[in-house]
């Protein structure tokens, strides 16, 4: 009798039946444990997780090109900013920017008045345009007490406006900061020296605000005057970024 041929999952031993399913079965488990990926549970712990991605922030202070951006210094951690709305217009809004690490972050903000013609990058004394540019901030004064100012602060009568002036405009001194532009720093803001020249103007200010454009200053509400007279420190080198914003941009 001839010995019956085995085929497939068949090995013997046991019905046919049975053998076969359970060769089978395990036939198909090693065929998928072959077929599956291998994690090893060591280097799967050892792979960092994917970290998010983030967006950059932005370092540089807002809508200032590169030309007046070099222009600040590198130890500066406050910056007013004024952004005027049109070269010839006297409308403009005022931004306070607080270095926080090599991002500038924007603390407040409040509308304002520049030069009743505008902003020029050439100014001269009369011609009731701001001078756009970087300049620093380090003294300020008024014909009120201090309110607390970090900066040097000067109090004087001599502040006050001219009393034929508009009724409207005798309280613009009575908070000032000097914006350093032809003057001579450490100095009260209203010291008359022009180091380059009469010509070329001066006793160019953060003042309080009347309503309207400036002589060439640049005006804020009272209670923004008192913010940035107790904000602005002499530690972190304030200075402001004025122009119109296409100035400002370029």
């Amino acid at each position: 009798m001839r010995p019956r041929r085995l085929s497939g999952c068949d090995h013997g031993g046991v019905s046919s039946d049975v053998r076969r399913a359970v060769a089978c079965g395990i036939l198909l488990a090693a065929l998928a444990a072959c077929a599956s990926p291998r994690t090893d549970p060591v280097r799967s712990a050892e792979r960092p997780a994917a970290r998010p991605a983030t967006a950059a922030a932005p370092t540089g202070v807002p809508d200032v090109g590169d030309r007046l951006r070099r222009l600040i210094p590198d130890d500066s951690g406050q910056v007013v900013a004024v952004y005027g709305d049109g070269r010839n217009s006297p409308d403009s809004t005022v931004v306070l920017f607080t270095k926080r690490g090599s991002v500038w972050e924007r603390t407040r903000s409040w509308p304002a008045h520049n030069g009743k013609k505008g902003w020029t990058t050439d100014h001269r004394e009369g011609d009731r345009r701001s001078p756009v540019g970087v300049f620093t901030l380090t003294d300020a004064g008024g014909v009120l007490k201090d309110p607390g100012s970090k900066l040097p602060y000067t109090r004087s009568a001599a502040f006050a406006a001219p009393r034929w002036w508009a009724e409207s405009h005798w309280h613009d001194f009575d908070y000032v900061i000097a914006i350093d532009y032809n003057r001579v720093k450490g100095t009260p803001p209203n010291d008359p020296t022009r180091p380059g020249g009469d010509a070329k103007g001066g006793g160019i200010w953060l003042h309080m605000d009347h309503g309207s454009g400036t002589s060439a200053c640049v005006s804020l509400s009272r209670p923004a005057m008192r913010y940035l007279l107790r904000t602005l420190d002499p530690d972190r080198h304030p200075v402001v970024v004025m122009g119109d914003r296409a100035d400002l941009a370029s």
